[in-house]
Order: structure tokens, then C-alpha cells, then sequence
């Protein structure tokens, strides 16, 4: 028998449909939107409120403007008039042909003629004007003054290049551009950012935004937004404001193009002000797979800074934030009680002692036995990650689609694959050191082992959930690697000595691009330059922006990392150093080797790798990942870079097979200057020349007798 579902008694009502709009009047108002005879102003209703916004304004403005170009116009007329009395027109013509002397008597009875011509106008215009109110009173002198201050406005109205209306010296600028749009385009013009017969399109209009100004403009056609924001400082020059006030953005995506740029002028400094408190510390636990409150951007819009997938270099000169930016990166991670957390601190002091409660293994300090203990952690680390890229391939599709970690696996205490941060303040500490130590048959130092290490981690290690946080109050090439540079995702650079070190810091190129963190002002405490890697609120496609980090000094710290530490106790995943857990896991070295020595270029040889002659393996060494990036290196680079002798080089280099050549590259004022250098492609020509010159000789070697 045959079931069904329930039955319903019900009354069915039937609505009367909506009546459809006439077809008349969707053809008009399609006409009157297309329609090019229709004013723009009168299509939409916005666009009519802002022409009557316009219309008012203009009216209010009106008496004073004309009391302007009248008191203009006067002058006109009386500069005018006086060249005219002077007979300077005749004086500089027989100036010019050298017959002044000549032609002074001339020049007298014309000067004479002209001032009785003067006198009998202006009897002439009293006693006409005196008929004048005596026939018709008083409305004759009211229409006679009338007529004379129109044409006094007409004399007077602004305008360029007439002579007599603009004075020598003006008073000082001001910003005017959100009252009158041509001003704007004036300082586009004055900033050498468009031409002198191109002209500005309006996107959106002036409107106030947070506690500033802003809008959206359309550049002429052969203009480019990047090349405003990389002339930002020119354009708040030409505004009348200084550059931390102007922010600079190319409307990107859907509604954008290369063309559309759009500005905000703040009404003041906008990174002055008290610090601003983290929001970290309203909150009971936080989400490690969720980007970390970081800071404010000048508009006061929040910037959250993603952690999970990638790395993070902070760069900066001592005391300017670099410590606090730092713990705000790493507080998101202390809150979440499923994270495992490796602290070094190489400066020492109690910066970073609240953090023992919360790490899994910890380091203060910068003696050798520190920098030991930190290489040994590394290499722990490194094996770990081999471990989890083994554990992840045996794993189902369900659980884990591909080769990376999942929140859900990250949250699996029986798996052991938390997000693991490595977090290390100071880390030049730890590179610099130059104690020597043979590793996989190779003598090298501690810090480049652990420089080597570093970089493993933070090219591998993303996909296996292990983020790495380095902070350094020396950024500089010679401190931090360009192979360990290279693969450190986001950025940020607070303020530096120079533009070289805001490069380093930033990425090549980037104070072309209008972000060079050397011209930060030094009363801007915890403001740098952010360069995300991946989505902020800011747009996927951001390439950088200016950033005021939230303060979060000891006291705070401290609370953050004891709240910390009640999580992972309540969630059982407390471990580590913080239960007194010192002891360093036994890992197969030869493995950890073995996984350095793949992500090198360099080809095995009978002792390990090879030992590439010098200074070739110092220009790898420097260049790093951007071997495969650039094409071409300037001499003067190299040399500044490696401290070399520049004939001595261009000899070894020669000498090498890597013989060098002329092409353009980028300056610093952000024009290409042709100069001497190397193509990337004779330098990798040359690494495998000498890779198969080795392969060569150990097979000579394995056939002799």
C-alpha cells in the first residue's frame, strides 16, 4: 500500500499582481538616462542634490568674488592707465634700438599730451556725471557705478598668464581643492603628473570621509595611477599639505582601471595622537587562521595582517616600534590555544620573558650557547616539518584534500600538527655569528647554518603550518641573506636610515613605487610601511600602505600571554618549555642536510655540494631567489653589496666565463640610466659551468686507478 505524505486544507487566495510599469514611461526614462541632450546633472537625483549643492555655494560665494575681481580690476586699470601716462611702450621701444637720448624730447611732449588728455577726461566724466544727477538724481550715479564695477570685474577676473593679475609675491598656500575643483587639477598640472592641455575626469566628488577628504578622479589616457603614487610627495606639494596627509590608491577590481586613482587629504597629521590599544585585548581567545588586528591606516580604517600561509620581516632602526609590532603579530598566535610557539629573543632582557609561560621551546639571550640552542630548535623544527609532508601524503582526501595543513588537522591534538610560529626578535644576533662548524661535510658558520635553516623554513614550512616571524633592528644585505630575504612573505618597515635599507626591507624597487620608509617622520612612533602577503580590508591587490601598528607594551603583554596560558591549560596543549620541558628531540641530521641541500642550485659532489669559486658564490649568495627574478644587475650594485674591488671583480668575473655587458636599469629618481653590469643569464651560464667542471673532475676522479 502506498504511503503519502500529509494532507492540508487551506483556501486559496489569489493577489491581485503589482500593475506593470507603462511601457511609455520605461521608454522615457530609458531616453532621458541615454539621451546626450539631457544634462548630466538632471539624470540622477544625487547628481542634481550635488548641482544644487553647487548652485548654492556659488551663490553665497558670489558678492565676495565680485568684490575680488573688482578690487582686481582696479588695479588693473591703474597699471594700465600709469604705463599708459609714462609712454613706456614708446621709452622701451627706442630703449631697444638705442635711441633713448634721441627721442627724450619726443617722449616729454607725449607724456605731457597724455597726462592734459587725463585731466580733461576726468573733468569731462565730474561734469557729465554731475548733468547726470542733476537731470536724473541719484539712480544715474547708482547705474553710472554700477556699470563701472562690471567692467572693473571683467578687468579683474582671474586668469593665467594676463598680465597684472597675479601678484609678485602671494601669501602662503593653502589646501582650496575641495572648495574648487580646478585647483585640483592645477596641482595634477604643477606636479607634472599630467600635462598642461589635459585635464582631470570626476569619478566621484569631493566628499568628507572620517576626518578628511576625499575623491576620485580618471587620469588622461596616456596617464598611469602608479606613476601618482610614486610622485605622491610632488602632489601634496602642489596641495599645499604634507605627504603623511595625502593618501594615494588606484582603484583596482570591477569599478577601477589603471587610469582611475583615488585620494583622501587628511585634515591634520593623521598618525599623530595617543597610541591606540589593541582590540587583542577585549577578546578571550583568538583564531590563529584568522588575520591578526594589526593597526590602523591613516583613514582609521583597521588592518588585519594574515599569519597562517606565510612569514613576516620587521625591519627598523631601534626604538621605533619594531618589539611592539612584533608582539601584536604573535599575540593572535598566544591566544589560540592550539598553536605551538618557538620564542628566541637575541637582544636578551624581559621584552620577551612573559612569553615562557606559552612557548614550546624558548632563547634569551645572545651568547654562543644561545645561538646553539637556537640552531638545534631550527633543525628540530626542520625535521618536524619533513615529518608532517610525510604524514599529510598517507592521509585521506576528506581530511586532507591537499598537500597542506587544515584548520581541522592544525586542531587535532591526536595528529600533533598544530600551527607552529617561530618568533625571533633580534635575529641578526643569531646570523652574525661566526663560529665555525662543518655540516653535511661543508664548513660553513652558525648563523649562515641557521640563515639556511630559516629559509627552509619559511619556504616550506607555510604549507605544513609553520609560520616564521623575524624582527631586526639592523636590515641590511649583508645581516639577513637575499636567499632568507626572498621567501619572507609580508613586510614591514618602520622607520630606516636610508632608502637602500627600506628596499631590503620591502622588496626591490619599492621606493620607486612611492614607499620608502626613510621619510618617516621620527616623532612617528609604531608607523611603517605594510606589505601584506595575501587579502586585507585594504584589497587582495594592494602592493603596500602606511600603517599605524597598535601599542601593546609590557603590562598588556604580559596579560595576553597569561591568558594564554589558562587556555592551553583548560585545553590540555600546554607543553614544552612552559612545563619545563627542556630537552631537544634526537633528529636525523643527515635528513635535515639533505632537505637544505635540495632547495640549493648547486649539484652534489664527492664532499657534499659544490663550492662555487669566489666571488661567484658570493653574487649567488646575494642575489638568491632573484637569480630567476632579474635579468639584469648593475657592476656598482655588486660591488657595494659585496665590499669588492671593483677592477679586481670585473677580472674574476671574466675569468669565471661571465663576461659582462651595457643595459638600462632603474635609478633612484625612477628614470633607467644604460650602465655596465652582468644578465642573470650569463651568471646562471656560468653556475653550471662550474657544476659540471666538478661533475667532470669526480668522474675522472672515481675512473683513475
Amino acid at each position: 500500500m502506498e504511503r503519502f505524505g500529509p494532507v492540508y486544507d487551506g483556501e486559496l487566495v489569489e493577489e491581485d499582481p503589482a500593475p506593470p510599469r507603462p511601457a511609455v514611461g520605461r521608454r522615457f526614462m530609458n531616453w532621458w538616462q541615454r539621451s546626450p541632450h539631457v544634462p548630466a546633472w538632471l539624470k540622477t537625483r544625487q547628481a542634481t542634490r550635488d548641482a544644487g549643492k553647487d548652485v548654492v555655494v556659488w551663490l553665497l560665494r558670489s558678492p565676495w568674488r565680485f568684490v575680488g575681481a573688482v578690487a582686481r580690476g582696479l588695479v588693473v586699470a591703474v597699471r594700465g592707465w600709469r604705463r599708459w601716462v609714462r609712454v613706456l611702450d614708446y621709452r622701451e621701444a627706442a630703449e631697444q634700438s638705442e635711441k633713448l637720448a634721441d627721442k627724450f624730447v619726443e617722449i616729454r611732449a607725449l607724456t605731457l599730451f597724455r597726462w592734459k588728455v587725463t585731466g580733461v577726461v576726468v573733468v569731462a566724466g565730474a561734469v557729465a556725471l554731475l548733468v547726470a544727477d542733476l537731470v536724473f538724481g541719484d539712480h544715474a550715479l547708482w547705474i553710472g557705478g554700477g556699470v563701472a564695477a562690471v567692467a572693473l570685474a571683467v578687468a579683474g577676473r582671474r586668469k593665467d598668464g594676463a598680465p597684472g593679475r597675479k601678484p609678485v609675491l602671494s601669501g602662503p598656500r593653502s589646501l582650496a581643492w575641495t572648495m574648487d575643483p580646478q585647483v585640483l587639477v592645477d596641482a595634477f598640472r604643477d606636479a607634472k603628473l599630467i600635462g598642461k592641455e589635459e585635464s582631470l575626469r570626476l569619478v566621484e566628488r569631493a566628499r568628507r570621509i572620517g576626518d578628511g577628504w576625499a575623491i576620485t578622479v580618471d587620469l588622461p589616457a596616456t596617464r598611469k595611477a602608479a606613476d601618482v603614487i610614486k610622485h605622491r610627495d610632488a602632489l601634496a606639494s602642489a596641495l599645499a599639505v604634507d605627504e603623511v596627509q595625502l593618501i594615494a590608491e588606484r582603484v583596482r577590481g570591477q569599478g577601477g582601471h589603471a587610469g582611475r586613482v583615488s585620494l583622501w587629504v587628511a585634515d591634520d597629521d593623521p598618525y599623530a595622537g595617543p597610541p591606540l590599544r589593541t582590540p587583542l585585548l577585549d577578546v578571550q581567545w583568538w583564531d590563529a587562521w584568522r588575520p591578526v588586528p594589526f593597526g590602523r591606516d591613516a583613514r582609521g580604517r583597521q588592518v588585519d595582517l594574515p599569519l597562517v600561509w606565510t612569514s613576516l620581516l620587521v625591519g627598523a632602526i631601534p626604538r621605533q616600534g619594531k618589539t611592539f609590532a612584533t608582539r601584536l603579530a604573535a599575540a593572535g598566535l598566544v591566544l589560540d590555544p592550539y598553536t605551538r610557539l618557538y620564542f628566541f629573543d637575541g637582544k636578551g632582557g624581559k621584552d620577551w620573558s612573559a612569553a615562557e609561560q606559552v612557548a614550546y621551546r624558548f632563547v634569551c639571550g645572545d651568547e654562543q650557547a644561545h645561538a646553539e640552542a637556537v640552531r638545534d630548535y631550527l633543525v628540530e623544527l626542520v625535521g618536524e616539518t619533513q615529518s608532517r609532508y610525510a604524514r599529510m601524503a598517507t592521509m585521506d582526501d576528506e581530511l586532507c584534500p591537499e598537500s597542506n595543513i587544515t584548520p581541522a588537522i592544525s586542531r587535532d591534538v591526536d595528529l600533533g600538527m598544530p600551527v607552529t610560529a617561530v618568533i625571533i626578535d633580534e635575529v641578526q644576533v643569531y646570523l652574525e655569528s661566526v663560529v665555525r662548524q662543518q655540516v653535511g661535510g661543508k664548513k660553513t658558520t652558525l648563523g649562515e647554518y641557521i640563515a639556511d635553516l630559516l629559509t627552509y623554513l619559511a619556504r616550506k614550512g607555510p604549507a605544513a603550518g609553520i609560520v616564521v616571524i623575524l624582527a631586526t633592528q639592523r636590515p641590511d644585505s649583508t645581516t639577513i641573506p637575499s636567499r632568507l630575504r626572498a621567501v619572507l612573505g609580508s613586510r614591514l618597515a618602520l622607520r630606516v636610515m636610508d632608502w637602500r635599507d627600506s628596499n631590503i626591507v620591502l622588496g626591490e624597487q619599492m621606493n620607486t613605487r612611492g614607499y620608502d620608509a626613510s621619510m618617516l617622520l621620527p616623532s612617528h612612533k609604531g608607523v611603517g610601511i605594510l606589505r601584506p602577503d595575501g587579502e586585507t580590508d585594504a584589497g587582495a591587490d594592494v602592493v603596500a600602505m602606511t600603517v599605524r601598528t597598535y601599542y601593546m607594551p609590557n603590562a598588556e603583554w604580559r596579560e595576553v600571554c597569561e591568558r594564554g596560558r589558562a587556555l592551553r591549560a583548560a585545553a590540555g596543549t600546554l607543553a614544552g618549555h612552559a612545563v619545563g620541558d627542556h630537552e631537544r628531540r634526537a633528529i636525523d641530521a643527515a635528513a635535515v642536510v639533505t632537505a637544505l641541500g635540495a632547495g640549493r642550485s648547486a649539484a652534489p659532489s664527492p664532499e657534499g655540494r659544490v663550492v662555487l669559486p669566489e666571488p661567484l658564490a658570493s653574487v649567488v649568495d646575494y642575489l638568491g631567489e632573484e637569480i630567476d627574478e632579474r635579468e639584469f644587475v648593475p657592476t656598482a650594485e655588486l660591488v657595494d653589496a659585496l665590499n669588492a674591488e671593483p677592477t679586481l671583480f670585473g677580472r674574476q668575473m671574466r675569468e669565471l666565463g661571465c663576461q659582462p655587458a651595457r643595459d638600462y636599469a632603474p635609478q633612484d629618481d625612477g628614470t633607467e640610466r644604460r650602465v655596465r653590469g652582468y644578465h642573470t643569464v650569463a651568471i646562471r651560464a656560468a653556475v653550471a659551468e662550474a657544476h659540471a667542471r666538478a661533475a667532470g673532475d669526480g668522474a675522472g676522479d672515481d675512473d683513475g686507478p
